[in-house]
């Protein structure tokens, strides 16, 4: 029954995609986030619904969309070298096997990035990609907000909708996932048109922001801790009431400890005290082996290089009770441990031409977003454009990966790109349709004259 129930919503995407091409776009979305075929128990697991979707996507646009107003900016092209940069290191992989498993999925998220600006020419379209993102990853987080507010969670325990430690049901890169998308939610809530703001959809998106911080609590996800936070710090930038907003975050934390499972606080605890945890210490170690990896093989060792890691190290274990603790050093010896930060995954992976361009194309989708904030910002509407609220909800959003990627190995993670396939519509939309303000100019009055009033 449950596979039939899956089938139906996806059969029901693609036939609605018969009248309106662009909803094939969305259903590869929702397809890609969810991941609906490993949800199920028989059917649904022979069908390729991922590559179904994809074609569909492609053709759709390719044979029945418009293309009036399509636009290929810089940042896609820059994809699209990242794409055929990883294409050759593949082809010379340390480990060529695991690299073309890896690569079986890192050309799709990076193909489908590049053509997702192509398709969006409109408001309406903008809104459904980022609602379809919003409730797909939403799937996932009501799920385990719902479980980790009844008292589950834990560590590498919280069960989802899939039982697999991969994609976004893996707890580091699903509690920065959903840490990133709440500006999108907050977004949608005021700004949106396919459900329009009133009390209910306001309802909805201020549980699913609650949800969202609860998955860092419920995965035990140190990373999401670090990202709620800096969000947190970030949105102050865009407050109109800041000591307000920051009086009401302070009160919603010191209310909300007594609460917390102490498995929680104990892991949080060890933030700051990397040389205590095992965990933290290995990353530290292979971060190391990679700078020194990277000297002999500047252009990388393809996809999963790090499986030839193999390092010894020394950390401190404390035994005994409180008050008589006693601290000996112990040897640790590990190898084939992943990167566990994207930055160390781009340079081990694909040498420092790959870093430099991957962070390119990051930095780059920043700058852009303060663009359009900064040319919406003088208009009539000033802050209260859909433009500047979606290129801000679009730049905290990447911020706030950014500092979660250090962490997590998510370079290539999908749903990561099709923010910045938004971001790259967005920019050659304010492009195609607005024209720049006039950059305020300063001229020297003539002798006697009143100077130019400032304001």
């Amino acid at each position: 029954m449950l596979d039939l129930a899956l089938l139906a919503f996806v059969a029901m995407f693609l036939a609605l995609g018969v009248k309106r091409p662009f909803i094939w776009v969305l259903a590869y979305i929702y397809v890609d986030a969810v991941a609906p075929q490993k949800i199920g128990w028989s059917l649904i697991h022979v069908l390729p619904l991922s590559l179904i979707t994809f074609v569909a996507a492609f053709g759709g646009w390719i044979f029945l969309d418009p293309k009036r107003g399509g636009r290929f900016t810089l940042r896609q092209a820059l994809i699209g070298v990242l794409l055929i940069y990883c294409a050759v290191s593949t082809t010379m992989a340390d480990f060529p096997v695991e690299a073309a498993a890896k690569w079986d999925w890192v050309w799709k998220a990076l193909l489908f990035a590049m053509f997702m600006p192509l398709t969006l020419r409109t408001r309406l379209r903008f809104e459904a990609t980022a609602l379809i993102m919003v409730l797909a990853l939403g799937t996932i987080v009501i799920n385990g907000g719902i479980k980790t507010a009844l008292g589950g969670g834990g560590y590498g325990t919280l069960a989802l909708l899939v039982r697999e430690n991969a994609g976004l049901y893996e707890g580091s890169i699903l509690s920065t996932a959903a840490i990133s998308t709440i500006p999108l939610v907050l977004w949608l809530a005021r700004h949106g048109t396919i459900f329009k703001p009133d009390w209910r959809v306001k309802t909805f998106a201020a549980a699913l922001v609650f949800a969202s911080l609860l998955i860092p609590i419920g995965e035990a996800a140190r990373t999401g801790l670090m990202c709620a936070a800096f969000l947190a710090l970030l949105m102050l930038r865009s407050a109109k009431r800041r000591l307000l907003y920051a009086s009401l975050g302070a009160l919603a934390l010191v209310l909300a400890v007594p609460f917390l499972p102490q498995s929680f606080l104990a892991r949080m605890g060890t933030i700051t005290e990397h040389s205590e945890d095992e965990s933290a210490s290995t990353r530290v170690a292979v971060w190391m082996w990679t700078l020194d990896y990277v000297k002999d093989h500047p252009f990388g060792g393809g996809f999963d290089a790090y499986r030839s890691n193999s390092f010894t190290y020394r950390m401190p274990k404390v035994t005994g009770t409180p008050g008589n603790e006693q601290v000996t050093m112990a040897t640790v010896t590990d190898k084939a441990r992943a990167y566990h930060s994207s930055y160390f995954e781009m340079l081990g992976e694909q040498g420092w031409p790959g870093l430099i361009l991957w962070l390119w194309l990051q930095l780059l989708g920043v700058w852009q977003m303060e663009r359009i904030r900064w040319r919406f910002k003088r208009t009539a509407e000033g802050t209260g454009s859909w433009q500047w609220g979606l290129a801000t909800a679009l730049q905290q959003a990447q911020l706030t990966y950014l500092l979660g990627a250090a962490f997590v190995g998510i370079a290539y993670q999908p749903y990561i790109f099709m923010l910045i396939g938004l971001q790259c519509g967005l920019w050659s939309y304010v492009k195609r349709t607005t024209r720049e303000p006039p950059r305020a100019r300063f001229t020297r009055p003539e002798s006697g004259a009143p100077l130019p009033a400032q304001g």
